[in-house]
This record gives structure tokens, C-alpha cells and sequence, in this order.
């Protein structure tokens, strides 16, 4: 009865990953590659014919309800068969890896990957046997399976063949005037600003795409989106000189997108920017310091800047949220087997940062009653801001009418060699020392100091799950010092 037990565990999160992931794809997705070189659509057997549309609707600027992965589906018995069949296929042989030292570029402003531990390259001889019994498909895939820095037993596939979740590879900009066609006001964006240059990524369009390869600046960028994790991160794309292009390997761990570089189609965690799989296990991108803004406060900083277009060559219902209550406060965590952190609930929202070895996360629901925090980590003096307003991608079926969550702002409190205490006025922040007052990117924007420029700290705001779940180290930060 126990065993019984034990594979009901695991086939439960296979069977509902499929059905949220293949409404996450659409049924306009591009041909995954197949492994005689023929094009096939996603599969999607496993769907009822109520919860996705019989076709995926054109972006207009109201968006139709769409359906919530979250829905109950039972699935054929061919399809769960068919993940079992899949997993079995090993490779006979895997591509021999380019000598290459197993290292990431420290570009000025570079933030580590947030990991307890140094990785360590799993190169033994059981591998081939472990990635028989796992339950990822690897059929179509050239990557050196005999390198992993994780048990495959901890990656599974999310029911959708790769790229089936389609990145953007040729983005189309927009101006701030124009993306206030079909903007709402706080609706989140991730911001990204690099030598002056900044973009905005909406996430009613990274919800379906959940990676964007692009240029910044002159800098090899992807900027990324995990809805079940709630992960918006940007990435550098370059490593060791050579910029790689990403995408969405159909794959997840701990809940977390599983990204893959199509140069060495080796296998990146999305959330703490590590190869886990492949040539380059062991490898880490630097995390730029992007921040998951309202859309207003976005505009106002940067009336100059492009916003990425809905011009996509996809067609997606954008603004539509297909995760309908995924972050509705207590909920379980979708599609995560592994064991739960108790100290906070688990989709509790929170701005997690790593300084050195060290973990800290504030919840969201500390920082929206403080809303402005100092702490050290490190030796390293910080102050959190956090700002009302921007709303929830996870929430209600159009993310323009979601709920508001806020946003945060993490910065070193030292300024030109002098240390400045922070308190909240209004919308904006203000310093004790000087009267300046401080916007949520941490400039200031009137006052003796207006014009200058905190130092950002790389920070996101995952869901505790997934973050504990990589940083199970973390000290969860409930007052201020």
C-alpha cells in the first residue's frame, strides 16, 4: 500500500503539469522539433475539450477569460503512458563537449546565483541508468547527459515538448505612448536598464513566452518570467565570450523553469541561473538587477524607453492570465513535490536577495506595513522600499483587474561614502540626512541630492516556496534593524 502511495505522488503532479502547460502553450505554439526531423504539434490528449480553446484567440486590448490550469482534468490513459514510454529513451551516445573552462563572466554590477553550495558535477558512470528510470523525455535533445549537477530523479517533464512554450528570439519594440494603448496602469513589467537604456517586459506577455532573447546596450540580455514560481529574472547571455540564445526546455524542478541554450543545449535552472545538465553543468549567468515594477511608475522614470510589443508572431489572448488564482493566499503550491518550509506561507511573495553566502527574504506582508526596511547583510548596509500599486500576473483572469501586490526596491544605503536613513512619504521615500526624495528605482527625484543613483542590489519577487526550495538557508527577515 505504501509503494501504491509513492507513484500516486508523483504521477498526480505529471498529469495536472500537462494540462497547465499545454494551456500555457496555446494551440498556436510553433512545431516543437521532433527527432526525425519533422515538424508535430504539441500533444495534447491529455486536455478536455472545456479547458483550453478550440483555438488560441488573437491579443486585443479586453481580453476574453481564459481557462485556469488549475481546473480538474483526467487524463488518457495513452498520455500518461505515453510520458513513461518517453523517459525510457536514452541516448546512445552523448555529443563530445568543446574544452571550455566551467565558468561565468563577472561583468561590474554582476550578482551571484543564489545556491547554499559551490556546484558539483555529478560525472560518474550511474548516469545513464538514473536518467532511464527519470521522467523527462529526452528524445529530441543533444545534450551531454552524462554531466548533471542534480539527481534526475528531481527534474520531470511539464507535458509540453520543448519550445512548446515558444521564447521570442526577434522582439519588436514599441514607444511608452503606444504601449499605453494596451497597458493598464499597474499592470507589473520587468525593467531593465543598462547604460542609461532601459525596456520594459510586460508580463501579460511573458506569461506566454516565459523568456525573451534580446539586446540591451550592446549587452546580450534574456529576460525571463516563471509563472509558477512567480520568477521574473534577467539574465546576461554572455559566457566566457559567447552570447547564447535560450529557451524553454519543457522541462521544471522544484516548480522552476528549466531553460535550455540551443549552443550546447545544456540545461539551465531558471531561477538561480546555474547549468544543471549538459556541457556546461556548473556554469553560472550573471543576474542583472531588473525589477517587477507597475507599469505607471515604469512610464514616469523612463518616458523614452521601449516596451516590448505584442507583435510577437504568436498569437496569444495577451492580458489574459491562464494561471486564474495560482497565488490566492494559501493555496498549495502547483506542480511542487518537494517539502515545504513552513516559516511563511507558501505562496507568500517575497524580495529575496543573496549577499555573499548569505540568503535574506522580506515577505511582502512585513514590507507593505513597513514599507521601508534597513538591514546588513554581510557587512553590507541596505534599505528595502516597497511601493503599493502594482498588481498580480497570477491572479484574476485579466491581469489588468488583479489584484495589487506592490512592488520592491532593494539599494546599498551608502551614498558617495555617507550613510542615509530612509522613511516612506507619499508614493516616494525620503532620506533623513538631506530632505531628498527617492523613487522606487532608488533615484532621486527632488532634493539636495536629486539626479543621483542608489546602488540597486539584485533582488526578485519569487514565491517562498520556490526560493526556499533552492535557498532552504535563507533567514526570513520580519523586523527592522
Amino acid at each position: 500500500m505504501r509503494l501504491l502511495s509513492t507513484k500516486i505522488l508523483w504521477t498526480i503532479p505529471i498529469i495536472v503539469l500537462s494540462v497547465a502547460l499545454t494551456i500555457a502553450c496555446g494551440n498556436a505554439a510553433p512545431p516543437a522539433e521532433q527527432p526525425d526531423g519533422t515538424d508535430a504539434a504539441p500533444t495534447t490528449e491529455s486536455q478536455q475539450p472545456s479547458q483550453a480553446p478550440a483555438t488560441s484567440p488573437a491579443a486585443t486590448d479586453t481580453p476574453s477569460p481564459a481557462p485556469s490550469p488549475l481546473a480538474e482534468a483526467v487524463p488518457t490513459v495513452a498520455a500518461v503512458e505515453g510520458v513513461s514510454q518517453e523517459a525510457t529513451k536514452v541516448p546512445t551516445a552523448a555529443p563530445t563537449p568543446r574544452e571550455r573552462p566551467v565558468q561565468a563572466a563577472t561583468p561590474t554590477g554582476a550578482a551571484p546565483a543564489p545556491t547554499s553550495t559551490k556546484p558539483v558535477v555529478m560525472d560518474d558512470q550511474d548516469w545513464e541508468e538514473e536518467l532511464r528510470r527519470a521522467r523527462i523525455n529526452v528524445g529530441v535533445w543533444e545534450t551531454d547527459f552524462s554531466k548533471r549537477s542534480v539527481p534526475y530523479s528531481e527534474i520531470f517533464s511539464g507535458g509540453v515538448p520543448r519550445d512548446g512554450i515558444p521564447p521570442i528570439d526577434d522582439p519588436r519594440f514599441v514607444t511608452v505612448e503606444e504601449a499605453d494603448d494596451w497597458l493598464e496602469e499597474k499592470e507589473p513589467v520587468i525593467a531593465l536598464e543598462i547604460g542609461g537604456a532601459a525596456k520594459a517586459y510586460p508580463l501579460q506577455i511573458l506569461t506566454w513566452h516565459e523568456i525573451v532573447n534580446d539586446t540591451l546596450s550592446g549587452v546580450p540580455v534574456a529576460a525571463t518570467f516563471c509563472p509558477l514560481c512567480n520568477s521574473a529574472i534577467a539574465f546576461d547571455r554572455r559566457l566566457d565570450g559567447e552570447v547564447y540564445d535560450f529557451g524553454v526546455s519543457g522541462n521544471l524542478r522544484n516548480s522552476d523553469l528549466i531553460m535550455w541554450d540551443r549552443q550546447t543545449q545544456s540545461w539551465w535552472q531558471q531561477l538561480t541561473g546555474e547549468a544543471i545538465v549538459g556541457e556546461l553543468t556548473g556554469a553560472r549567468l550573471d543576474i542583472l538587477p531588473a525589477v517587477l515594477v507597475a507599469w505607471q511608475d515604469f512610464k514616469a522614470t523612463y518616458p523614452d524607453a521601449q516596451v516590448l510589443s505584442r507583435d510577437t508572431g504568436h498569437s496569444r489572448n495577451y492580458g489574459a492570465n491562464p494561471y486564474v488564482g495560482y497565488d490566492e493566499f494559501g493555496r498549495s503550491p502547483f506542480l511542487f513535490s518537494g517539502e515545504q518550509d513552513d516559516r511563511l506561507v507558501a505562496t507568500e511573495r517575497v524580495a529575496a536577495v543573496t549577499v555573499g553566502d548569505k540568503a535574506v527574504a522580506f515577505p511582502f506582508a512585513f514590507l507593505e506595513e513597513a514599507r521601508v526596511v534597513h538591514h546588513t547583510i554581510e557587512g553590507e548596509d541596505l534599505t528595502v522600499f516597497f511601493k503599493p500599486g502594482a498588481r498580480s500576473a497570477l491572479d484574476q483572469r485579466s491581469i489588468a483587474s488583479s489584484r495589487e501586490v506592490g512592488s520592491t526596491g532593494i539599494f546599498l544605503r551608502t551614498l558617495d561614502d555617507r550613510a542615509l536613513t530612509f522613511a516612506a512619504e507619499g508614493d516616494d521615500f525620503v532620506d533623513k540626512e538631506t530632505g531628498t526624495r527617492w523613487n522606487i528605482f532608488g533615484q532621486g527625484v527632488a532634493g539636495a541630492l536629486a539626479g543621483s543613483q542608489l546602488t540597486p542590489v539584485v533582488h526578485a519577487n519569487h514565491f517562498w516556496f520556490a526560493w526556499a526550495a533552492f535557498r532552504p538557508d535563507t533567514m526570513v527577515v520580519q523586523e527592522s534593524q
